[in-house]
C-alpha cells in the first residue's frame, strides 16, 4: 500500500491526502482547482509552475513534473484571470416554433430553452424564453477541460491514456452550473427548461458525450458520431426537466464539428449569392467556402499559437494581456486589457506585433529577427529590445521593471515559427479550398471572421502577416459568436435545427493532408514575403 501525504494548496487553503508518486499537479485536479496545463502535463509548456514552501523540495517548479512525496504546502501562484468571453454575434430572425420538446405537448405554462456553445476554450450559455425567444439569461465560463491540455489533441490523447471520465464529469458539471447562473438571474426554475441545444467541435461533442476521441487521432480522422442527436437530458446529465430534449448539432468531419455548423446556420450560408470565405480561429481553425451552388469546408491545426498555449509569454486574452501593438509619434504603443500592469501576450498582441516587426524591418521575409546592428531608419531606435535568452533571439515588448512578473514580456523567434506554422496552414487551405472551387482567392468577395480571436484581432495585420489573403482586407467582416447564435437559432426554431443537419450533409469536406498540392502550398505560404514586399 502507498504512503499517504497531506498537500497544502495555498491561497486557496485547500487541504487534502494524496498517494506518494501523485504529481502536483494531479493533486490540484483532486482538489478541484483547475490548473492551467496547455500541455497536458508533459512539462514542455512552462504554465503549471507552482512556489513550494514547505517539503523536502522548495521553490518554484512545474506540478506536472513534480511528485508528490512527502508533507508538502504548495503556493498555487494563483491570478484571477477573467477570460474575455465573447457571446454576441451575428444571427437572423426566425419565427420561435421549438418543436413538441415536452412530454404533454402544452403551451400553456412557462417554459424556457437553452442553447450552449462548448468551446476549447470557453463555454457560454443562453437562456431562452420558449414562447418568444427572448434572451432572458447569459453564462459562461471557461472550459474546465483546459486543466488536462489547451488543444483537442492533447485532451484526446489524456483521454486515451486516462480514460474519459473526468473529461466528461467536469464539462457537464459546467454545464449544469451555467444552467444554475443563467436561471437564477432571470428568476426561472431550471425544471422549466424543456429544450436545450449543443453546438462544439467534433472533440468537444465526443467529449461530452462520452465518446472515445480515438477515430479523430489516428487516420482517416473521421468522427465516431456524425449524425445529429436528440436525445434526453438524462443521457446527457443535464438537470433540466426531466420530459425535455437535447438537441446535439451534427458534426461534418474529424476536425470540422457542430460549431462550424452553428456558424452556418447563422448566415444560412447555403443560401449566400456572394462567394464567401468564413473563418472561425480558436485553437483549431474552421473554414468554410462557397455560396449557394457548392461549399467545402476544412480544418487546420492553427490555434494553439493564437491561443497563447505554446508561444513563450503567451496568454488567453484575459486581465493583463497585451491585446494590440501599434506605434504611435514613434514609439511603440501597447494596449493592455483592463490597462493594468501586462502579464503576457493574448493571440491578438501577437499578430499586431509580428506585423509590426515586418513593417519596421526587425523581421526578414523568411521570419528570421535581424540582429540589432543591422537595423535602419527609425528601426534603430528599436535596436535595444533585440535581446537573446537562453542563447536565442527576442523583441522584447515590455521590459521587466514595467510587467506585472518583473520579467521582460517577449515575442521570441520560436514564437514566430509557431506563427508561421499557423498562419502558413490557414493560407494554404484558403488556396486549396479556392482551387477546389475553380477560383482564385480575390474572387471571394466577403471574409466573415467568427470567434472570439477573429473579433478582436486587427484584420489588416493579419493580412498583413499572411494568415488572410492581402486582396481580401477590405471585405472581411466579424460575425462574433456566430456559433452561438446558430444553437439559439436551432433551439427555437426545430425547423432551423433540422435544416443545420441538412447543411451539414451537403458540405463537402476537404482533407488537406491528402491533398498533392497542400505541401508546397504550406511551405511557400511559411514566408512574409509578400507583406516585407509591399
Amino acid at each position: 500500500m502507498k504512503k499517504q501525504f497531506t498537500v497544502t494548496f495555498l491561497p486557496q487553503n485547500l487541504v487534502l491526502q494524496v498517494e506518494e508518486g501523485t504529481t502536483l499537479l494531479q493533486a490540484e485536479q483532486m482538489a478541484g482547482l483547475e490548473p492551467d496545463a496547455p500541455c497536458g502535463g508533459k512539462g514542455t509548456c512552462g504554465k503549471c509552475k507552482v512556489n513550494i514552501t514547505e517539503g523536502d523540495r522548495q521553490g518554484i517548479a512545474l506540478a506536472c513534473q513534480t511528485l508528490v512525496d512527502c508533507d508538502m504546502k504548495v503556493d498555487t501562484l494563483y491570478q484571477e484571470k477573467v477570460q474575455r468571453i465573447l457571446t454576441d454575434g451575428l444571427s437572423r430572425q426566425v419565427p420561435v416554433e421549438p418543436g413538441a420538446a415536452w412530454a404533454d405537448g402544452s403551451t400553456d405554462r412557462p417554459f424556457y430553452l437553452m442553447a450552449f456553445d462548448i468551446g476549447t476554450t470557453t463555454i457560454v450559455g443562453y437562456l431562452l424564453d420558449g414562447k418568444t425567444g427572448r434572451e432572458l439569461g447569459l453564462a459562461s465560463t471557461m472550459n474546465p477541460q483546459h486543466q488536462f491540455g489547451a488543444d483537442v489533441i492533447a485532451r484526446s490523447n489524456y483521454v486515451l491514456e486516462n480514460g474519459g471520465e473526468e473529461m466528461q464529469a467536469v464539462v457537464r458539471k459546467a454545464l449544469n452550473q451555467l444552467i444554475g447562473q443563467a436561471c437564477a438571474s432571470a428568476g426561472v426554475k431550471r425544471e422549466e427548461i424543456l429544450q436545450v441545444s449543443i453546438v462544439g467541435n467534433t472533440c468537444m461533442h465526443h467529449l461530452f458525450m462520452g465518446i472515445s476521441p480515438k477515430s479523430l487521432v489516428l487516420a482517416p480522422y473521421v468522427p465516431a458520431v456524425k449524425e445529429g442527436m436528440i436525445l434526453s437530458p438524462g443521457e446527457c446529465g443535464l438537470n433540466i426537466a426531466e420530459e425535455g430534449k437535447v438537441l446535439m448539432f451534427p458534426n461534418i468531419a474529424g476536425f470540422v464539428g457542430g460549431d462550424t455548423v452553428g456558424c452556418m446556420l447563422s448566415v444560412a450560408f447555403d443560401q449566400l449569392e456572394d462567394m464567401t470565405l468564413m473563418i472561425d480561429i480558436g485553437t483549431n481553425g474552421e473554414l468554410v467556402m462557397g455560396n449557394r451552388s457548392k461549399m467545402v469546408t476544412t480544418s487546420t491545426a492553427a490555434g494553439p499559437a493564437f491561443e497563447g498555449a505554446k508561444i513563450e509569454c503567451g496568454m488567453r486574452g484575459a486581465r493583463g494581456a497585451i491585446s494590440h501593438v501599434s506605434m504611435k509619434d514613434g514609439k511603440l504603443s501597447l494596449e493592455v486589457i483592463e490597462d493594468v500592469k501586462p502579464v503576457g501576450i493574448c493571440g491578438s498582441g501577437l499578430i499586431d506585433g509580428i506585423a509590426f516587426m515586418i513593417r519596421s524591418g526587425i523581421l526578414d521575409s523568411y521570419g528570421g529577427l535581424c540582429d540589432p546592428e543591422d537595423l535602419e531608419g527609425e528601426a534603430a531606435d528599436l535596436a535595444w529590445r533585440l535581446k537573446e535568452r537562453d542563447g536565442k533571439p527576442v523583441f522584447v515588448l515590455v521590459p521587466g521593471e514595467e510587467t506585472a512578473s518583473g520579467e521582460d514580456i517577449y515575442i521570441s523567434q520560436k514564437d514566430i515559427r509557431e506563427v508561421q506554422l499557423a498562419k502558413g496552414a490557414i493560407a494554404a487551405g484558403i488556396r486549396i479550398m479556392a482551387e477546389k472551387l475553380s477560383i482564385r482567392p480575390e474572387d471571394i468577395r466577403q471574409v466573415y471572421l467568427a470567434g472570439a480571436f477573429g473579433n478582436y484581432m486587427d484584420a489588416a495585420n493579419a493580412c498583413e502577416i499572411g494568415l488572410i489573403p492581402y486582396a481580401l482586407k477590405d471585405r472581411i467582416t466579424p460575425i462574433g459568436n456566430a456559433a452561438g447564435e446558430g444553437a439559439k437559432l436551432g433551439v427555437v426554431n426545430r425547423g432551423e435545427y433540422e435544416y443545420a443537419c441538412r447543411m451539414a450533409e451537403e458540405a463537402e469536406f476537404i482533407e488537406l493532408a491528402t491533398e498533392n498540392e497542400f505541401q508546397d502550398t504550406f511551405v511557400d505560404e511559411l514566408e512574409f514575403a509578400r507583406a516585407v514586399e509591399r
